[in-house]
């Protein structure tokens, strides 16, 4: 093997967002990816196969596919598209924040996702004018991906991603999202950021409330001995700290408790119930319940998982 071809098959540094420009003159078998895909189609037309049947798609039109979603390609004659690919965990991020005051956590963001942007395929029609807006973002976000981009170069290459989805937006078929808890509800149950916080001057309590927690979170805390400890009611310490961070002194040891947890069951070899016992819970279920809660999946799933990726 010659040294052109080692580079052609070395693997490429992991990043979130690549962009490719190709031009097709014959059939491409339907595949799918493990990522986002965005096809803007640049000249020439083709037949696009996907979840939708079969349709024509020519200078102006988007072809947008969830992941593991097939697609296959039939130039009429040639065409030339530019396809983004971006990372799903990416885009669950992207859409944590963008819908901040619904959601819970990012584990929430993960499901919100699936249900608004359910429609697994979808052809977009910009038309000429709204497509050729797009045209020195995706070349230039090409260029950017020729090489692999560095740290150094992901904000440039994340501006112009938010350039294009602010133009296809509009157009992408979406389901209304169901009803969301709750501001109060969201600060009593097993939360993460965001915080749901206002940005005001920080209450020196909510500070050193915090502080003790985060110095002893496997202490016996109760809403009563925190308050005792910082001067307030406890009735004023719920409201403060939930001003300040978005969730009630108790859910915010919980979350302290699993971070702590995970670290153990990362690191170390102890039982899920020894573990719990070691941050501060003495029920080996309660533990199991607040960690699968914060996590998404059970201690024993998640030593699992650590694992296999370890030894990868």
């Amino acid at each position: 093997m010659s040294s052109t071809d080692r580079r052609s098959v070395a693997p490429e540094p992991y990043v979130p967002i690549v962009a490719r420009s190709r031009t097709f003159d014959r059939p491409v078998t339907p595949v799918a990816y493990d990522c986002v895909t965005v096809a803007v189609v640049r000249s020439g037309s083709a037949i696009v196969f996907s979840e939708f049947g079969a349709r024509p798609v020519a200078l102006g039109d988007v072809i947008t596919l969830n992941s593991h979603t097939l697609c296959g390609y039939e130039p009429e004659g040639w065409t030339t598209l530019t396809t983004l690919y971006l990372d799903r965990d990416y885009l669950v991020d992207q859409v944590f924040w963008q819908h901040a005051a619904l959601l819970a956590d990012r584990l929430d963001a993960d499901d919100f996702l699936d249900q608004v942007y359910s429609v697994p395929a979808q052809v977009l029609r910009l038309g000429d004018d709204r497509a050729s807006l797009l045209m020195p973002w995706l070349d230039e976000l090409t260029a950017l991906s020729l090489d692999g981009p560095g740290p150094d170069r992901f904000y440039r290459m994340q501006s112009l991603v938010f350039a294009v989805l602010d133009v296809l937006i509009p157009f992408v078929q979406t389901t209304p999202p169901p009803i969301r808890t709750s501001e109060s509800q969201r600060a009593r149950i097993i939360p993460a950021a965001p915080r749901l916080r206002q940005f005001l001057p920080l209450r020196v309590e909510a500070a050193q409330a915090r502080d003790l927690l985060r110095e002893s979170p496997g202490a016996p805390w109760t809403l009563g001995t925190l308050a005792e400890q910082v001067h307030l009611s406890q009735k004023q310490l719920s409201r403060v700290f939930v001003e300040a961070y978005g969730k009630t002194p108790l859910a915010y040891l919980t979350m302290l408790r699993v971070e702590r947890m995970a670290e153990l069951l990362r690191d170390g070899e102890l039982s899920v119930g020894a573990a719990g016992r070691a941050v501060g819970w003495s029920s080996r279920s309660r533990a199991a319940e607040a960690f699968r809660q914060c996590v998404g999946v059970t201690p024993q799933q998640y030593r699992a998982q650590v694992r296999v990726t370890t030894r990868s």
